[in-house]
């Protein structure tokens, strides 16, 4: 297999795909500050994603778009995004979009403290020292004083070890083309939401007699900016390596803190910064750390090789 060759390209997108995320998390925290269940939102959100999904990859791949080598792992990861999803979408319910995505970035940190229980990779120092000191972040933004629900932190931090759950559980199906996983998040999201909004019949009644243009537009952009984020990842990965892109992951806090003004007027003090910039410092700086890492590992490698 050829190594990703294009690294701009590769930021460019990923920088893109924290932009469009963003995006849909604005829009469902729009519609539900006007009384829109959270089941009919995550129900319609999937739904689109997979009949995106679906439209653009059956044409040109066929049926074997759906072929799993890891099924039970796809299912599980399905789930996992969907309760993820819900569980950041309540969170937004009663906090600020900014502060809510900075204790998302909890969930890399999560995941490297675990890596050498679940995944047998090496422990390292320096991985435990830097989910500290996100943890620390995390207990800055929301010190008493802040004024953040402790509802809204409760389901932020449910939400991070939730998405820890599911980057070790993607690590199962490395197997699988990127598409398929694309794809089995949207058709598992829809099948268990799909059960759930038969509870809501009410709702969605109420929302087609009383939805304007605009609400529905808002509607239909949270499946399409959420399929559109993560294809981009996706693109992006296939261009530059993961290690590479990691700290440009942490410039969601930049697109969430931009709509969130733009939006709401809601912009994080400066103790809050302080908080976020501790998370995404800790983040960035272990990333980095794996970065050169790997690279002083592929040169070995290559050393050893023959000529």
């Amino acid at each position: 297999m050829t190594a990703p060759s294009r690294p701009l390209v590769g930021i460019a997108l990923v920088i893109l795909s924290t932009w469009a995320l963003s995006s849909l998390d604005a829009g469902g925290k729009w519609l539900m500050q006007f009384g829109l269940p959270l089941v009919v939102l995550s129900w319609v959100r999937y739904l689109i994603h997979a009949v995106l999904v679906l439209v653009f990859t059956v044409p040109s791949r066929g049926l074997g778009i759906f072929k799993s080598k890891q099924l039970k792992f796809q299912i599980l990861r399905g789930a996992a995004v969907l309760t993820a999803t819900m569980t950041f979408f309540s969170a937004l319910r009663y906090l600020p979009q900014a502060e809510a995505t900075a204790i998302n970035f909890l969930a890399p940190l999560l995941v490297l403290c675990l890596a050498p229980f679940i995944l047998k990779e090496p422990p390292r120092f320096y991985r435990w020292l830097a989910a500290l000191c996100g943890f620390i972040g995390v207990l800055v933004i929301v010190r008493p004083g802040s004024g953040l629900h402790p509802l809204g932190v409760m389901f932020g931090l449910m939400t991070a070890g939730i998405f820890s759950f599911q980057f070790i559980v993607t690590r199962q199906l490395a197997e699988d083309d990127s598409m398929t996983t694309l794809l089995w998040t949207g058709l598992i999201g829809t099948a268990i939401s799909s059960v759930l909004v038969l509870f809501y019949v009410d709702d969605l009644v109420r929302i087609f007699r009383e939805y304007h243009t605009l609400d529905w537009l808002v509607l239909a952009s949270t499946g399409i900016f959420g399929t559109l984020g993560h294809w981009l990842q996706i693109k992006a990965y296939q261009n530059a390596s993961a290690s590479l892109l990691a700290p440009f992951v942490y410039l969601q806090i930049v697109a969430a803190s931009t709509i969130a003004w733009l939006i709401w007027q809601q912009f994080p003090d400066a103790m809050s910064w302080l908080g976020i910039l501790i998370v995404c410092g800790s983040g960035i700086t272990v990333s980095l750390i794996e970065w050169r890492h790997n690279q002083a590992t592929k040169r070995l490698v290559e050393q050893a090789l023959p000529d």
